[in-house]
């Protein structure tokens, strides 16, 4: 006990607690740094690392500010739970979902790297319950709305369109889409093939894989390429080019939402972002009888997880046109 604190006992006065996050231990946001170049050696996004490392400070500042402990090794469910606990009053319970997976990575690494001795304390945790929320997806109208913002010859309009018609024909992940490279001199720095009607994507973790797109597609591609020519940053690598900002060589993927968005205004469409094109273009392909498999080829998905929800999805959908031919209350 401190001087302070004996001074304050004889007074008859509860002792002031002074506590800090290194008390037992290592700071347990010590190894942000040495955990976020492990999960950019592991071909992690930008976006993914974010909120991972984002997780582990959030968790720190609340540990702190109850005065529990917050060191890497001490650490325990107790703690994590209080911490999900607040952030789902907070804010939501999808939010603290969001912590509670990144947070098991996290304490999961520090164990494999002999950083923390006890287990992981999130095995200990239960995740919490996200109440599933119906999920509007694009009608053909909003998407004929969205094109039709774009029907001109500039830059940014044959740009735009080839976007879209890039994200409605394949569902492609944002982060494979502003990284596809283009150079018709180099066929290995080249990830565009208007001919074969294809595109190289890297996937996450680093692998890389083709994905088909369809003739219209590959039109609007085209129209954009040539107009590309034209851009003064038209030696870049990348695909994609800005037309204003501090980084014209590469549209980015904060670029790419700003654009949906504006082009969502003009067409009087709302919540136009990159994940609404995904989650449509799924349901769309299996509407049209599609199989999961090549489904999960075209996206990338790695496990029928993703594949199950909109399946689950699309036979509502049909329980509804069902429903719209035999309602029993019409025969009424």
């Amino acid at each position: 006990m401190s001087v302070t604190s004996i001074q304050e006992a004889r007074r008859g006065r509860e002792p002031r607690r002074t506590i800090t996050a290194m008390a037992d231990g290592v700071d347990i946001a010590a190894f942000v740094t040495s955990w976020q170049l492990s999960l950019d050696a592991a071909g992690k996004s930008p976006r993914t690392v974010r909120s991972y490392t984002d997780s582990v400070k959030a968790l720190r500042a609340f540990l702190v500010a109850q005065d529990m402990p917050a060191d890497a090794e001490q650490v325990d469910a107790e703690h994590v739970r209080a911490f999900l606990r607040a952030e789902q009053q907070r804010t939501s319970a999808a939010s603290a979902a969001v912590h509670f997976r990144n947070l098991r990575v996290y304490f999961g690494w520090l164990t494999r790297e002999g950083e923390r001795t006890n287990p992981n304390p999130i095995d200990r945790v239960e995740a919490p319950k996200v109440t599933k929320r119906a999920r509007r997806l694009f009608e053909d109208a909003d998407l004929v709305a969205l094109l039709r913002t774009c029907q001109g010859a500039s830059f940014e309009d044959r740009r735009d369109a080839a976007i879209m018609r890039i994200f409605i024909d394949t569902g492609m992940r944002v982060s494979s889409l502003v990284n596809l490279r283009y150079d018709p001199d180099d066929e290995n720095r080249n990830d565009v093939f208007l001919l074969q009607r294809r595109l190289r994507l890297r996937l996450k973790g680093g692998n890389e894989t083709w994905v088909p797109i369809g003739k219209k597609s590959a039109a609007a591609l085209d129209s954009y390429i040539r107009v590309r020519t034209r851009h003064s940053s038209a030696s870049s690598p990348w695909l994609w080019l800005g037309k204003q900002g501090h980084n014209l060589a590469h549209l980015t993927d904060s670029g790419i939402r700003v654009m949906l968005t504006r082009r969502g205004e003009q067409a009087g469409v709302q919540n136009v972002h990159p994940h609404r094109f995904r989650r449509s273009f799924a349901d769309n392909w299996l509407a049209a009888g599609g199989s999961t498999d090549d489904l999960m080829h075209i996206t990338g998905w790695k496990t029928h997880d993703m594949v199950r929800e909109y399946t689950e999805a699309r036979g509502i959908s049909r329980a509804h046109s069902a429903h719209a031919r035999l309602s029993p209350g019409d025969r009424i």
